[in-house]
């Protein structure tokens, strides 16, 4: 994978040592992890990368890695898909667009390994990621996870049909709504029990944010 962008940035696929050791140094700036324990070892991204796992990283045009995101193969009742464990991209590249090609970029190696689902989780209050994760990308929220990561941790876990297109613009005035509040636990876990997916969340015209959620089938 050497795919190039016309700003320059580029998506590739990270293969050594050094490469894993500044995707690890990466990791611990953008999210301030000063505790050893939260830190990510260049050895594990070897490991995965060495082992059906994706490791891939967006370069810039000086060959610094600015972004970065890792995932491995999981499986369940249907078959196996890629989980994508973490997407990093430094501060000061945010806002350009690198978070939609690494998740492409994972993307690529899912499918060359013969995989066509990619799961990954979210925390529902931060609305930007969900409309990333929804309605640009064309994920869909499938299931709820409180506390996943301990207390005040709620997440929603997405998938991504890969050989989906993606299905455009949503006709959403019959699906039900849930307006992003801090505390989306409880109507969460409702409308997820009764089978419905979480397909688009969308800031409305009043300034408001507001989640959409329909059948699995239509979503």
């Amino acid at each position: 994978m050497n795919r190039m962008a016309e700003s320059g940035f580029r998506a590739v696929s990270l293969t050594t040592a050094a490469r894993f050791a500044e995707a690890s140094e990466l990791y611990r700036g953008v999210f301030g992890y000063v505790d050893s324990a939260y830190g990510l070892n260049p050895r594990l991204l070897g490991a995965l990368s060495s082992n059906g796992g994706a490791v891939v990283g967006i370069l810039d045009e000086r060959d610094r890695l600015v972004a970065f995101a890792y995932g491995f193969c999981g499986t369940d009742r249907r078959g196996f898909y890629h989980y994508s464990q973490s997407a990093v991209v430094a501060v000061d590249q945010q806002g350009h667009g690198l978070g939609r090609m690494l998740k492409h970029a994972q993307r690529e190696v899912a499918l060359s390994h013969g995989l066509s689902r990619m799961r990954w989780t979210y925390d529902p209050a931060q609305e930007r990621n969900a409309h990333f994760n929804l309605d640009v990308l064309g994920a869909r929220g499938r299931w709820f996870a409180p506390d996943m990561y301990g207390p005040g941790t709620d997440r929603v876990i997405v998938e991504w049909d890969l050989t989906r297109p993606h299905p455009g613009e949503l006709d959403v005035s019959a699906l039900t709504q849930v307006p992003v509040q801090p505390n989306l636990r409880k109507p969460f876990e409702e409308l997820f029990a009764k089978g419905l997916a979480a397909v688009s969340c969308r800031r409305l015209p009043d300034g408001e944010a507001v989640y959409y959620f329909g059948p699995v089938d239509d979503a």
